[in-house]
């Protein structure tokens, strides 16, 4: 079998349908569309609308809310840290801060603060100055005598208590 001897089988591909295109056509002069009325215009969107009738979605009670005062924190696992640490770019020796993880490239932007959370291993002692951390990362880190420093995170201009 050579390429240009490939094909699919009989009947597993067909035309597009071509819409108004003549009476003859099968599907002409209103192109499936029905007979006058709002839907047979283009540029209909009548989504939501139930005839006049209460719509569906402000027939159901509003569910759950957006708490203004939560934190928008990074994210980062021991082994993640290990791992900066063994390509070189995480310095033991200096203390672990958002920004120092940012010029690590272990985080891409600053946000309300860091977590650092239990997954994996962690084999050097660091200081972290971070916003939270788990119970079993303090531990590993307290075991290695490193320390951990929880700060407060800075307020958010845009979310002002009323």
């Amino acid at each position: 079998m050579k390429l240009n001897e490939l094909h699919d089988n009989p009947g597993a591909t067909k035309k597009r349908m071509r819409v108004g295109r003549g009476i003859g056509s099968g599907k002409g002069k209103t192109g499936g569309r029905g007979v006058k009325g709002q839907k047979s215009r283009t540029g209909v969107a009548i989504k939501a609308f139930e005839g006049g009738q209460m719509p569906l979605y402000r027939r159901l009670p509003k569910r759950g809310f957006t708490n203004l005062f939560a934190k928008d924190l990074n994210e980062v696992n021991l082994a993640r840290l290990q791992q900066a640490v063994d390509a070189g770019k995480l310095d033991a020796g200096r203390p672990v801060t958002e920004e120092t993880l940012i010029e690590a490239g272990v985080l891409s932007k600053k946000r309300d603060g860091v977590k650092v959370l239990g997954r994996g291993e962690l084999k050097t002692k660091l200081d972290l100055e971070v916003y939270a951390v788990s119970k079993s990362v303090a531990d590993a880190i307290e075991k290695l005598g490193g320390k951990v420093t929880l700060l407060a995170p800075a307020p958010k201009a845009d979310a002002q208590p009323a």
